[in-house]
């Protein structure tokens, strides 16, 4: 039998710690790192780091709607990264860290809106500058980007200072949405 899957298309800062903690979501079929924002030409790790180019790092989430809802995967969204720093995720700076979420349908625009506007707010005290924007086109990132933290792990000195840390947080706080 075939799953319906739907897909959501989220930056929020590194797209190897959203990455991270969407493979742990129960229901989540696959998560693949990329780019999002700008044009095919500029999809591209070297152009898209230089903080010159429109794209955001961003994560294409595949989720089955009966196990896990639109809505819940915002909700982790806003809750495992900073949708208060505008170009901003801790040390990585650039619009390419930017928060955003960008949307397949106007289902999902409204939706974003309102988990924006209703539930982020009970989570973070400073105004939310999440970007809510159509996507025009996705762009997976190369290769070595792919399943980074899973592969690469505390052999590298960010993903222990920066990623296990949110992915310990997620693990507490969404206990009940973890893969079993």
């Amino acid at each position: 039998m075939t799953k319906n899957l739907e897909i959501a298309t989220l930056g929020g800062g590194c797209f190897w710690c959203t990455e991270a903690i969407f493979q742990r979501v129960e229901g989540v079929e696959s998560v693949v790192s990329g780019y999002a924002g700008d044009t095919e030409e500029t999809a591209n790790y070297q152009q898209v780091c230089s903080g010159m180019t429109k794209h955001a790092e961003v994560v294409q989430v595949a989720f089955d709607p009966e196990v896990i809802t639109y809505e819940e995967v915002l909700e982790i969204f806003f809750a495992t990264h900073d949708p208060t720093t505008p170009n901003r995720q801790g040390n990585d700076v650039g619009p390419q860290y930017r928060s955003v979420i960008f949307y397949h349908n106007e289902e999902q625009r409204q939706i974003a809106q309102k988990v924006k506007e209703g539930v982020a707010p009970q989570i973070w005290d400073a105004p939310i500058v999440t970007e809510i924007s159509p996507l025009d086109e996705f762009f997976g990132g190369e290769a070595y980007h792919q399943n980074y933290y899973n592969n690469v792990g505390v052999r590298n000195p960010y993903c222990s200072f920066v990623i296990t840390p949110k992915v310990n947080k997620f693990k507490k706080k969404f206990a009940d949405k973890l893969k079993k």
